[in-house]
């Protein structure tokens, strides 16, 4: 599904490797429901069937993802597309390595200056905006917005780290609704399952019970999948 511009110039819409967690499936599965709505069967009931989004074949609820670049959406993909698709032009296999980042920097006037109206978002470089894009959820789904280019390079000259992320297949996702704030580098698929499970949950005004539960398990399970604080 393509994005719809609104009037400030963003975008609303929704953009790997197997799923290692029921939780994260069901994210995907959350955000695939979204963004895609399965066609409805002759008694008028939705079909619930997962299937490959490229040459219709019944997969697993554990499966593949791939990003289609120009639409910026997640697709569910079986393993032979995976092998096959993956060079193509407008797809990109989602990443799959998770980096927990304890001691990130951003200040609080380098935060001013990416101009996001609220504190969790992801981070994403999109080679085919040739920029770097951030998304944050609202009511209507991922709100998209391209970053100020030397407010980036601010943030890249603090944290070196992040200049290694791969275009189009991972993402910096913050978290600064949460004390202490929490950061963290994630596969795009998975970063698009947090924004489509919190649309699904919406409430009122302020998101309600979506942004006070999904967040916080997301993120802790970002930091289990990354290996800090345990044993």
């Amino acid at each position: 599904m393509s994005g719809e511009a609104n009037g400030n110039g963003n975008r609303n819409g929704f953009g790997g490797q197997a799923t290692p967690t029921a939780r994260q499936a069901e994210m995907i599965a959350n955000l695939r429901a979204l963004a895609n709505p399965r066609d409805k069967a002759s008694d008028g009931s939705a079909d619930t069937e997962e299937h490959c989004e490229l040459c219709s074949i019944g997969i697993p609820g554990e499966h593949r993802h791939m990003l289609h670049l120009v639409d910026r959406r997640i697709i569910c993909v079986c393993a032979t597309c995976w092998a096959q698709r993956s060079g193509d032009a407008e797809l990109r296999p989602s990443g799959s390595r998770i980096i927990w980042m304890e001691d990130f920097n951003l200040p609080e006037e380098t935060w001013a200056k990416l101009g996001l109206p609220i504190g969790l978002a992801f981070f994403m470089r999109s080679t085919v905006a040739d920029a770097v894009v951030a998304m944050y959820p609202s009511p209507a789904g991922a709100t998209e917005s391209e970053l100020d280019l030397l407010a980036w390079q601010e943030l890249e000259e603090l944290n070196p780290l992040i200049k290694g992320i791969e275009p189009d297949a991972e993402a910096l996702v913050v978290n600064r609704m949460s004390d202490p704030h929490q950061f963290a580098v994630a596969p795009i698929d998975e970063c698009y399952g947090l924004v489509g499970a919190i649309k699904m949950n919406w409430e009122g005004i302020s998101g309600g019970p979506a942004l006070e539960q999904a967040v916080p398990q997301f993120f802790e399970d970002l930091r289990r999948r990354a290996g800090v604080g345990l044993a």
